[in-house]
């Protein structure tokens, strides 16, 4: 059974995680699809924005603790390096990615937010990595993202505690980008995704890659690499189309060529 939906509307495709026995706790089947789902949607060339989310309740609850329980430490680390390397591809992606996180973000589902470039959440969405209660550390680069995401204090605090905080205190210490009324989330994901999809799309990914390959260089590097693209955009016709209907003062539709 699928446990992973697509739903695509014009340049917007929403990838919707829906596992409701198990408020959509990863496992290996699962990230799997997930990841399936995602590569679909990425290759097709009318996308230009993707949204991940959940369920009412849960975005994603956690790994499945039913099925770690009886890992060793071979398949552990197996499990470890596909979660790993599926979010990587994730954050890496061409297109920009938003998760619009319903409930329940932990765990697993709090490292696959942080994978996401923008982080919409539901004033009911709950956030954390309660790894350590269970003997364990986060497997899914949490150690590594979140402290990026929120500097290394606060990290350290949530991930040592595993204390689970609300999406008023996530957005507080920047751990996502907006809080909205739950009943209006996917509306508001939407509407910012169809704003993304309006802009020119060679320019937006390049944009993303020079935010994502520039955070761990000097920032003599970072300079270096954004001048680079900044040059690579005057080989396009959206370059040329975007500046023309400017100066005409006319409106613009970019064709990502």
């Amino acid at each position: 059974m699928s446990h992973v939906h697509t739903e695509i509307d014009g340049h917007v495709a929403v990838l919707r995680i829906d596992d409701v026995k198990t408020l959509n706790a990863l496992h290996t089947a699962l990230i799997k699809e997930l990841i399936l789902r995602f590569e679909e949607v990425e290759q097709n060339e009318d996308v230009r924005v993707i949204i991940l989310t959940g369920t009412d309740r849960a975005f994603v609850a956690g790994a499945d603790i039913q099925a770690m329980s009886k890992m060793d430490h071979v398949a552990a680390k197996e499990f470890g390096t596909l979660g790993a390397a599926v979010f990587r591809r994730i954050e890496a992606s061409p297109k920009p990615v938003i998760a619009a996180v319903n409930g329940f973000a932990l765990g697993g589902g709090c490292e696959l937010v942080l994978a996401c470039d923008i982080r919409l959440a539901s004033d009911k969405a709950k956030f954390g990595q309660p790894e350590v209660g269970l003997g364990i550390t986060p497997g899914f680069s949490g150690t590594q993202r979140l402290a990026r995401a929120i500097g290394f204090c606060k990290a350290k605090e949530l991930i040592f505690t595993g204390k689970i905080i609300g999406a008023e205190e996530a957005e507080r210490i920047g751990l996502i980008n907006t809080v909205v009324p739950h009943e209006t989330l996917m509306q508001e994901a939407i509407l910012l995704a169809r704003l993304i999809a309006k802009k020119a799309p060679i320019a937006v990914h390049l944009s993303k890659r020079a935010i994502n390959e520039g955070w761990d260089l000097s920032i003599e590097e970072g300079i270096e690499l954004e001048v680079d693209l900044f040059a690579q955009c005057f080989e396009t016709e959206d370059q040329k189309r975007g500046m023309e209907a400017f100066l005409k003062k006319e409106k613009v539709v970019f064709k990502g060529r």
